[in-house]
């Protein structure tokens, strides 16, 4: 009986021995099997899916984190990389990669050695993200070459980095009164489309220091003075209010191109038109075709500038330039035709008075107190002109009709009948005003012109 009793206790420990040694041998075996071997940090395990190690299907993500509770979610945001990459008079586009930043303690998970986990487009499907829209936007879509450009990142304590990288066209309502020497202001605007300020807080992460831009970036027309952001409240009669954040970027427009297209064509053509103030009045084949030629391409040049514009209801400042321009291109034509009338005028009074006063040389006057000592005779008009060039070389023109008293006394005097009568038109003196006044008077337009606009 006590040895029967002795062989079932040792069969026990035995059994017992058996077990400890199976439990011994299976923890060697996983322990130093690469294949078998089991981190504690369950985010180093390749058995481990995403889903399980973030709860994913535990929570709700249709619902904001922290919802229910006494405050609301905070989301920050952030853009280190703002690109603009065009500006036209009523919009802009730009690129840029928009980074949120919230906390979300559904998210959170236990890691002892990796700081963060990092995720692509695929997870962000499935839990809770900032519905962000452009107000104003006209166009703007998320960039998926060579999959969608979307990261998300998530920290041991659930803080979440979504990032995304974007291109957006929004409006901006530019005033083109100083156009082409003009500054603009743009805007763009971030807002969340369902949740209001009692919901969702929207602010940028480190003020102004949240956006940074490329300096290799260069526009064709403007050069980017300085950018800062802003956080407002909007107001929605039907919903309510809404933290909206802005990016203010100033704008100041490349003069150079316009200096070169616009400016110096239009000056040129003005300073063109003055050139038949010293060209003969009688060469109408010369002094009509500048006149033409400079005003018709006074009205190609306007017509190229409005044609790049939109049609606005204002003037703007290149307008006033050169319709300007163009009207002291027109008042050249203009002068041309005074004088060329005052000239035919003058030649009729010519003929007139060589009709009037036939040659009665040495003839004496019935009445025997007046004899006509001066005789008039044909002369050929087109040599009448030369009659009485100075000697400076100014061409006159002149008709000299002298009626002389017998009275020698008398012939100092002009005013009474019984004097001198003279006859003197000079229509070069138009010409001669004219090559001193529009020169100088558009000096002064441009004085006054740059004075401002600059």
């Amino acid at each position: 009986f006590l040895l029967k009793g002795f062989m079932v206790l040792w069969c026990k420990w035995d059994l017992i021995f058996f077990i400890f040694f199976i439990i011994f041998f299976f923890y060697s075996y996983c322990h130093c099997s690469p294949i078998f071997r089991r981190s504690p940090d369950m985010t180093k395990s390749p058995m481990t899916k995403s889903e399980q190690l973030l709860r994913i299907d535990d929570h709700d993500f249709t619902m904001r984190p922290a919802f229910g509770g006494d405050d609301s979610n905070i989301c920050c945001f952030n853009s280190p990389r703002f690109l603009p990459s065009g500006v036209s008079p009523q919009d802009f586009t730009m690129t840029l990669y928009l980074r949120h930043y919230w906390k979300d303690e559904r998210l959170s998970f236990p890691s002892t050695n990796n700081q963060s986990m990092t995720f692509d487009s695929r997870l962000v499907k499935k839990i809770w993200v900032p519905d962000m829209f452009f107000v104003h936007s006209k166009r703007s879509f998320i960039h998926d070459t060579t999959t969608d450009n979307l990261m998300l990142r998530v920290y041991p304590d659930g803080n979440v980095l979504y990032s995304l990288r974007v291109t957006v066209t929004a409006m901006c309502n530019m005033d083109l009164s100083r156009f082409p020497l003009d500054t603009q202001t743009c805007s763009l605007e971030i807002e969340s489309y369902a949740y209001t300020d009692d919901d969702l807080m929207l602010y940028w992460k480190k003020g102004n220091e949240s956006l940074n831009t490329d300096d290799k970036i260069s526009l064709s027309q403007f050069l980017i003075q300085k950018f800062h952001t802003t956080t407002k409240l909007a107001f929605y009669s039907s919903t309510g209010w809404y933290n909206r954040l802005y990016i203010h970027f100033t704008l100041r427009r490349h003069v150079f191109f316009f200096l070169l297209q616009t400016y110096f064509p239009a000056t040129l053509m003005v300073m063109l038109s003055w050139v038949s103030f010293w060209i003969d009045r009688r060469a109408v084949p010369a002094r009509v075709p500048l006149g033409i030629t400079t005003v018709l391409t006074m009205s190609t040049i306007i017509t190229g500038v409005n044609a790049a514009m939109p049609r606005v209801s204002y003037i703007k400042a290149v307008d006033i330039y050169l319709w300007v321009s163009f009207v002291f291109v027109f008042l050249s034509v203009i002068e041309y035709a005074a004088v060329n009338y005052l000239t035919t005028v003058q030649e009729r009074r010519e003929r007139k008075l060589r009709n009037q006063l036939p040659c009665t040389c040495g003839i004496a006057n019935p009445d025997g107190d007046m004899m006509m000592t001066t005789c008039f005779s044909d002369v050929d008009p087109s040599t009448a002109g030369m009659y009485g060039m100075p000697e400076n070389g100014a061409r006159q023109e002149r008709i000299l009709a002298q009626l002389t008293l017998a009275d020698s006394q008398r012939t100092s005097r002009v005013k009474t009948p019984r004097g001198y009568v003279n006859v003197w038109i000079d229509t070069h003196a138009i010409d001669k005003y004219s090559r001193v006044i529009f020169p100088a008077a558009y000096t002064l337009f441009n004085i006054i012109y740059w004075s401002i606009y600059c």
